[in-house]
C-alpha cells in the first residue's frame, strides 16, 4: 500500500451565509470534509457557532480572518472607509497595504478580537486563514502571526499553491500571491516563521470556479505531495444573504456535489489518506 497521506480538507467562510453553513454541515457529515474556516464579523456567524457547537463538533474549525466584507469589530481607522465605517474592498486595502497606508496595530486589534469573538462563542480555534488571502500582504502578515502567536493558534495558512501551465489563469494569481508573501515575510522574526513552517502544503486555488472539479479533486487526491496537505474549498448553497454579499455563488454548490459524490467518498476511505484537523498536526 502507499505511504499514508494526512489531509486536510478545509471549507472557508463558515458564517457566511446561511447557505453556506448549511453546505459545509453536509460536506462534513458526509465524510468529506475535515475542517473550516469561521467568518465572525458576518451575518450567519452566530448560528455557524451553533451548528458546530451542537452539531458538528468533530470539525475543526480556525479563524477565517476577514478585512474585507462588512464592518470591523474593534477601532481600526486604517481598515475602514471613515465615511461608512465598512472595511475597505480588496482592491483598495491591497493598494494601501503595498503602499505602507496599513496600521500594523489596527491589524493586531483586528485579529485579536476576531481570535476573542469566536472563542466567546464556544469555538477554540484549530488555525487562521483569510478571507482572499488578505494576510498575505505586506504590513498584514506580521500583525495576523503576531496575533496568532498570542492567541495559542499554531498554524497559520500559507497559501502557496503550485503554479501549472494547465492553469493558466489560476496561476497567475498564485504567482501574485507568492510575490506578495515575499515581501510580507521579510518583515518576520525568526520564531514567527517557525510558526509559519508549520503549515501543511497548500493546495486548491485551482479548484475554484472549475467545471470539473470533481476530475480535479481527485487527481489532486491521487498525487498528494509528501507530508501533510491542506486542500482549500468553500462549498456552500446560494442563497439571498450570501448574494448581497459575494459573486462566488454557484460555483459553491458544485463543490458541495463534488465533495459528496460517490467517487470522492470512496477514494477518501481507500486506506491511502487520513483526513484530519489542523489540530491533528501539533
Amino acid at each position: 500500500m502507499p505511504t499514508r497521506r494526512d489531509l486536510i480538507i478545509n471549507a472557508d467562510d463558515l458564517g457566511f451565509a446561511p447557505g453556506v453553513n448549511r453546505g459545509i454541515v453536509e460536506v462534513h457529515e458526509a465524510g468529506s470534509l475535515s475542517s473550516a474556516s469561521m467568518m465572525v464579523n458576518t451575518p450567519a456567524f452566530l448560528e455557524a457557532a451553533a451548528l458546530v457547537r451542537e452539531r458538528v463538533p468533530t470539525l475543526g474549525v480556525g479563524l477565517h480572518f476577514n478585512l474585507i466584507v462588512g464592518r470591523p469589530l474593534a477601532s481600526v481607522p486604517t481598515l475602514a472607509n471613515p465615511r461608512t465605517g465598512d472595511f475597505y474592498p480588496l482592491a483598495e486595502l491591497s493598494r494601501r497595504a503595498l503602499l505602507g497606508r496599513v496600521s500594523a496595530a489596527d491589524v493586531r486589534r483586528e485579529c485579536d478580537a476576531q481570535l476573542a469573538a469566536l472563542s466567546a462563542a464556544g469555538v477554540a480555534p484549530t488555525h487562521i486563514d483569510s478571507h482572499r488571502h488578505t494576510h498575505a500582504l505586506p504590513g498584514i502578515l506580521p500583525a495576523v502571526v503576531a496575533s496568532a502567536v498570542a492567541n495559542g493558534v499554531r498554524i497559520v495558512r500559507r497559501p502557496l499553491d503550485r503554479p501549472s501551465f494547465d492553469d493558466p489563469v489560476a496561476s497567475v494569481k498564485m504567482l501574485a500571491l507568492r510575490a506578495a508573501w515575499r515581501r510580507a515575510s521579510r518583515a518576520l522574526a525568526s520564531d514567527e516563521r517557525a510558526l509559519l513552517a508549520r503549515s501543511p502544503t497548500f493546495r486548491g486555488i485551482a479548484l475554484q470556479s472549475a467545471p470539473d472539479i470533481e476530475y480535479r479533486l481527485l487527481r489532486l487526491l491521487d498525487h498528494l505531495p509528501a507530508g501533510p496537505t491542506e486542500i482549500m474549498l468553500h462549498p456552500g448553497y446560494d442563497d439571498p444573504v450570501l448574494a448581497a454579499q459575494d459573486p462566488y455563488r454557484h460555483e459553491r454548490e458544485r463543490e458541495v456535489a463534488a465533495l459528496c459524490s460517490a467517487g470522492v467518498r470512496e477514494r477518501l476511505t481507500r486506506g491511502d489518506i487520513r483526513l484530519v484537523t489542523f489540530r491533528d498536526l501539533v
